[in-house]
C-alpha cells in the first residue's frame, strides 16, 4: 500500500490526541436525539462515525475509553495487539490483523464503556484501521485514562496500565 508517511500523506491524516494519527471519513446525515440516547450523553448524537486510523510502533494508542460500541477493521500493516479492561475489571488482549490461522481477526469489537488501548506488534512498522462508532463519536463521550486513576481502580492491572498511559 505504501509507507507510513505516504499513507499520512495520502489519507490526509493529522495526529490523534490519543497516539498516532486519523481522520473522520464518514459522519451520518441523520441523528440520534437526545431523548432517545442513555443517559451518559449529553447532547444529539449522528448514528454512526468512521475513522481511519494508523498506529506506528514508536508509540501506542493510550489508554480511553468511549459511551459508544467501537468496531475495529483491519487494512494494512503489522497487525495490533488491542488491550481492554472492562467495567469489571477483566482483562483481555486481542490480536487484530489478516493471519487467520495464527488467531488474528480482521475485525474487533470494544464494548462500550471499556478501557481499551493499542500497540503494533511488529518493530519498525505501522498499522492502519479503520474504526467505526455508533451512536457517532463526539469527544464528549472520550475519557483518556490517567495512569494513577486505573492502578487505583485495577491494581492487578498495573503492569499494563503502566506501559499503555501516559500520565
Amino acid at each position: 500500500m505504501g509507507s507510513r508517511d505516504e499513507i499520512i500523506k495520502r489519507l490526509e491524516l493529522k495526529p490523534h490526541p490519543e497516539g498516532g494519527f486519523f481522520k473522520e471519513t464518514y459522519r451520518s446525515q441523520g441523528e440520534i436525539k437526545e431523548d432517545s440516547l442513555d443517559p451518559s450523553y449529553n447532547g444529539k448524537r449522528n448514528y454512526s462515525t468512521c475513522i481511519y486510523f494508523l498506529l506506528t510502533s514508536d508509540s501506542f494508542s493510550a489508554f480511553h475509553r468511549i459511551n459508544q460500541d467501537e468496531i475495529w477493521h483491519f487494512y494494512d500493516g503489522s497487525p495490533i495487539r488491542l488491550h481492554t479492561i472492562s467495567e469489571e475489571g477483566n482483562y483481555e488482549y486481542f490480536v487484530i490483523g489478516r493471519n487467520f490461522v495464527n488467531g488474528e481477526e480482521p475485525q474487533l469489537i470494544v464494548p462500550s464503556g471499556s478501557w481499551f488501548a493499542a500497540e503494533v506488534i511488529n518493530n519498525g512498522d505501522f498499522s492502519l484501521v479503520g474504526c467505526t462508532v455508533s451512536p457517532g463519536f463526539s469527544f464528549e463521550d472520550f475519557e483518556m485514562g490517567s495512569r494513577k486513576e486505573l492502578i487505583s481502580q485495577f491494581p492487578q492491572h498495573e503492569k499494563i496500565v503502566t506501559r499503555l498511559t501516559n500520565l
